[in-house]
């Protein structure tokens, strides 16, 4: 059995990559250690590489269609893994999930229409419905002993005046699995006040030992005739550069005018290395992925021991699902701005702005990327400890 190195550092910077070449963009210098875009900085497996070098000897990149091979790997990734039966004809390439989410909101709703979120939740949630001229509904999330809740007579509330809802399974920021029994009732509030429901289940792979992800079509009648779910290879196998998802709609009512969106506007052809780089990942991704997960959990436990010994005015929401921990800094008692400059220009360590989560209810808030060489992560904490601590 190969073993995997997740300790190396691999120089990014300079390689066109968000997270390292758009910090000046973004944050005003670039000599950030940059803890922030929800990318991994481990080397891309061999295996993905392998299929896509194999794929360039053959000289003509021309346009490109799924093969059958590309839709019978992802038939049986999901039924092995999530219990989902999906036919060939469920499954449809999308050429990421926010495009997902925003051909989505173009097929089922109206400038003018309402759709729900949970937040704080990932930016382009609240981004796209507003950039579209929807309107924005909100059901804060309850942090509850550090793990988010949710509170469900608001939710109920809320989804009475919307069209569809966008949730985030496993959730992001915070990394939150939710229960079978949660889903559940959530698909029972959107199918009863007729939502579709949009399932983001690009983390789902990442679900940390210890924890079991459920997708959310499984889990009802209900879910599965309101429902619209996305997977991605993009997170769990570090290849978000190659644009590669899939949409999986086991209701034919859904499913007949999601497609026909897809194929009438021709927004979801897909292009070679997408195809490629996914088949290999999921036919050849097993053993590469256990070793991630235990390396993750290793840096959420590392991560845990350190704020709790070292930063305990810190406190954080440890993710059962991904890297991407949710951390709490109002214990320093410092405005957001001055919590900002400390980490930007004494830490020159780059966060995610907990306000884009969410606004201001989330100013006290910073999400971290732990995907990354432990190393790595012990430098960005000891900058924010130094920064911090007077």
């Amino acid at each position: 059995m190969k073993q995997y190195n997740f300790d190396e550092i691999v120089e990014r910077k300079g390689s066109s990559c968000v997270k390292h070449d758009a910090l000046r963009k973004f944050y005003g210098r670039d000599d950030l250690l940059p803890m922030w875009v929800a990318d991994m900085d481990f080397r891309s497996p061999d295996f993905v590489m392998e299929a896509i070098r194999k794929r360039c000897q053959h000289e003509v990149l021309g346009y490109a269609t799924p093969s059958d091979s590309y839709y019978e790997v992802m038939r049986q990734w999901l039924r092995k893994h999530y219990s989902v039966e999906a036919q060939r004809d469920d499954l449809h390439y999308i050429p990421g999930i926010v495009a997902g989410i925003a051909f989505v909101l173009q097929t089922f709703t109206h400038p003018g229409d309402s759709v729900l979120v949970l937040t704080p939740v990932y930016p382009p949630f609240l981004n796209l419905p507003e950039n579209n001229g929807r309107q924005l509904v909100c059901s804060p999330l309850q942090l509850v002993n550090g793990r988010f809740e949710i509170d469900f007579d608001d939710l109920e509330e809320r989804a009475q005046t919307c069209k569809l809802m966008i949730l985030s399974n496993p959730h992001n920021p915070g990394g939150r699995v939710w229960t079978p029994e949660e889903l559940r009732r959530i698909a029972d509030i959107c199918y009863r006040n007729n939502l579709v429901v949009i399932a983001d289940e690009i983390h789902a792979d990442l679900t940390l030992p210890g924890f079991v992800h459920t997708s959310f079509s499984t889990v009802s009648p209900q879910a599965r005739e309101c429902s619209i779910t996305f997977i991605a290879p993009s997170k769990t196998f570090n290849i978000a550069g190659l644009s590669s998802s899939l949409s999986y709609i086991p209701s034919p009512i859904l499913r007949e005018r999601f497609h026909h969106f897809l194929d009438s506007y021709e927004v979801a052809n897909g292009n070679i290395f997408a195809f490629v780089g996914a088949e290999a990942a999921f036919r050849y991704g097993e053993e590469w992925l256990l070793q991630l997960e235990d390396y993750l959990k290793e840096n959420v436990a590392f991560l845990d021991h350190y704020l709790k010994h070292d930063l305990p005015q810190v406190k954080a929401v440890l993710p059962e699902a991904s890297f991407l921990p949710w951390l709490d800094f109002s214990g320093f008692g410092y405005s957001h701005q001055e919590s900002l400059d400390r980490l930007l220009n004494r830490a020159h360590v780059a966060l995610n702005d907990g306000t884009s989560f969410g606004g201001n209810d989330y100013e006290n808030f910073f999400r971290i990327n732990i995907g990354c060489p432990r190393q790595t992560l012990a430098e960005a904490l000891n900058r924010i400890k130094e920064a911090f601590v007077e």
